[in-house]
């Protein structure tokens, strides 16, 4: 087993499953915190903030960490407007944990003629958001998808998620957009210059076969995968591509200051 100099760290299904918690993920922070070791959780969700996500974990889930420690896709899309330079006008179909951090960040509101179309979960869309977003990118605005996530898991089932809004709009402008989150590069690069590392130093840990251990296998990390939320055990011989572990609990795993 190698000695990882810093983990990016998936949050539902890997530190808690929904509202309940899971006790060796939270051992598995602690640890790391104890050893020293640089880590970041790295999240899909746009529609919490660090701020909210890290108060959420301490308040729920007794683990304590600085917002600085998250990395949710909202953080990654505005690194990534930044850096492509198209302008600092946007349009955003979003909630307020997306759309808030834009602004924060120095973007400008603009609904007729922005620079960027960003589009994320927006558990109150309107079609006249979808109208402002399709007649945007039609007269060139940049088309962001946040992340892929067609469905959402709940304890109603499985609902729309970022990635089944983003398809109504790639179908009305018949432009594909460029995705930020899990498994797409964009997220990925940015977490790992975050920590200040090399890819060859970290190691991606998550519950999910498609979004956390693909975002490894697509861009050259190491992957642990934990069979503690939505990739079943059954499921593992048959994967495409093995992740470089898995465990049943994170409690299994050695952390080597």
């Amino acid at each position: 087993m190698k000695n990882y100099q810093g983990y990016l760290i998936d949050l539902d299904g890997t530190i808690y499953l929904g509202k309940e918690p899971i006790p060796a993920g939270k051992r598995f922070v602690e640890q790391l915190q104890q050893a020293k070791l640089p880590f970041l959780f790295v999240t899909n969700n746009t529609t919490k903030s660090p701020e909210t996500v890290a108060h959420r974990l301490a308040k729920e889930f007794d683990i304590h960490v600085t917002p600085e420690k998250v990395y949710t896709a909202s953080l990654a899309t505005i690194d990534y407007m930044k850096d492509t330079n198209k302008g600092n006008k946007v349009f955003v179909i979003g909630e307020s944990g997306l759309i808030d951090l834009i602004l924060a960040a120095g973007f400008e509101w603009d609904e007729q003629t922005p620079d960027y179309v960003v589009v994320g979960l927006d558990s109150e869309v309107t079609y006249e958001k979808f109208v402002l977003a399709t007649l945007a990118i039609q007269k060139g605005a940049l088309f962001i998808g946040t992340n892929p996530d067609k469905n959402i898991p709940t304890e109603r089932g499985l609902i729309p998620g970022a990635g089944a809004l983003i398809s109504l709009i790639e179908t009305s402008t018949q432009t594909k957009p460029v995705f930020i989150g899990k498994p797409e590069a964009i997220i990925m690069n940015k977490a790992v210059s975050h920590l200040g590392l090399t890819k060859e130093q970290v190691i991606m840990v998550g519950d999910n076969y498609e979004t956390d251990i693909q975002a490894g296998l697509k861009n050259g990390i190491d992957t642990l995968l934990v069979l503690s939320g939505f990739t079943p055990k059954t499921a593992v011989p048959d994967l495409p591509e093995a992740p470089t572990y898995v465990v049943d609990s994170l409690d299994e795993w050695v952390i080597h200051p």
